[in-house]
């Protein structure tokens, strides 16, 4: 059982099932709309491009990649300045830097740099007040200016991250009960501001991000074309779906944010099934190498990784559930979008790079 949890068949195998029910996907999306013609072909790319990646900083020292991770972490900020004035505007926001037929979203980036820089100073620095302030500070820079794309949803994995970073560090958890004492008094504060003067927090923060906020709020009583369509479609789905070439109901960025309830209605419930699962064994053999590992810089870089992956898979089958607020989070691999797939396979060369290795 032991040697099944370290192989990376564990890995590969749900990896390469995901790959194949995501080209599938882009298939049948193309029949959705002109805009995704050309989503598999990119797909494609992305997975070999993915895999390369993967091969190549699986054979790099792990502690080449973090002694650097300081440039790493700033300049994904230059890029976060430079899409702001130069990136290319999508459905309301400036987060992408367009190539022709290919984008890039420094946000995502961001991710995994922030990860890296912050595991690199709580290592190496005493728990203490300082550390938060350091974390707080770094992870403060970058989320004022995906704020101001606005991106909700890589705000979230940020914090996500420096709070995990900070409770494995592990800071005293009296800073935790001050940290959450703040973080109330600023929900207070909004909540107050939402109920009473909304004129004045749309002042503060902006339209655009006072429209994701509320959507946060109110998405239990709201309702959403997005939504309606997606539980419609899970609902009316048979076992095997409708197959290949086939869409059952039309449902808006079903290639992205709603690749789950797409997926069951192209091919069914126990393909939605069979997501999970691949899931669960690659959670399974990340949990494994992170209680392998006995380095610390390299335990705080694995929870990291694995808290936000996991979170995603959460936050996005969620959304398609109707149970969680719609804020824009693709399901990992398998929805559309370069960005992502190349991070979580950067993620995954590191993780790879620590097999048969002792650190």
């Amino acid at each position: 059982m032991k040697k099944v949890i370290n192989s990376p068949l564990l890995l590969f195998i749900p990896l390469l099932i995901i790959m194949v029910i995501s080209f599938m996907d882009m298939q049948n999306a193309k029949l959705l709309s002109d805009l995704y013609e050309k989503n598999l072909i990119k797909q494609v790319i992305w997975y070999i491009v993915g895999f390369l990646i993967i091969f190549l900083v699986s054979k790099v020292n792990i502690h080449t990649i973090l002694k650097y991770s300081k440039y790493y972490y700033w300049l994904s900020i230059i890029l976060l300045v430079l899409v702001l004035f130069f990136g290319k505007e999508t459905n309301g926001a400036r987060a992408w830097f367009n190539f022709g037929i290919l984008s890039f979203q420094p946000s995502e980036l961001t991710k995994l740099t922030l990860i890296l820089y912050l595991s690199d100073i709580a290592s190496q620095s005493k728990p203490d007040f300082k550390l938060i302030l350091k974390v707080a500070v770094l992870t403060i820079i970058p989320s004022i200016l995906v704020f101001l794309e606005p991106d909700t949803g890589a705000i979230i994995f940020y914090l996500l991250s420096a709070i995990t970073i900070l409770y494995f560090a592990p800071i005293k958890k009296y800073w935790f009960i001050i940290l959450g004492i703040i973080i109330l008094l600023f929900g207070a504060t909004f909540i107050l501001l939402y109920i009473y003067n909304q004129d004045l927090l749309i002042s503060l923060i902006g339209t655009s991000f006072f429209y994701r906020i509320e959507r946060l709020i109110t998405f239990q009583t709201e309702s959403s074309y997005q939504l309606e369509n997606a539980l419609i479609v899970i609902g009316s789905s048979s076992l095997f779906g409708t197959g290949l070439n086939k869409v059952s109901l039309y449902i808006p960025e079903a290639p992205t944010d709603f690749i789950f309830a797409f997926t069951i209605g192209n091919f069914g419930i126990f393909t939605g099934f069979l997501i999970l699962l691949c899931y669960l064994l690659i959670d399974i053999f990340l949990i494994n190498q992170y209680l392998k590992q006995k380095n610390k810089k390299i335990k705080l870089v694995l929870i990291s990784f694995i808290s936000i992956f996991f979170f995603q898979q959460i936050i996005n089958i969620g959304m398609n559930l109707g149970l969680l607020p719609i804020i824009g989070i693709p399901l990992p691999f398998l929805s559309y979008g370069g960005t992502t797939i190349i991070i979580y396979f950067l993620f995954l060369g590191i993780i790879l790079s620590l097999l048969n290795k002792s650190y």
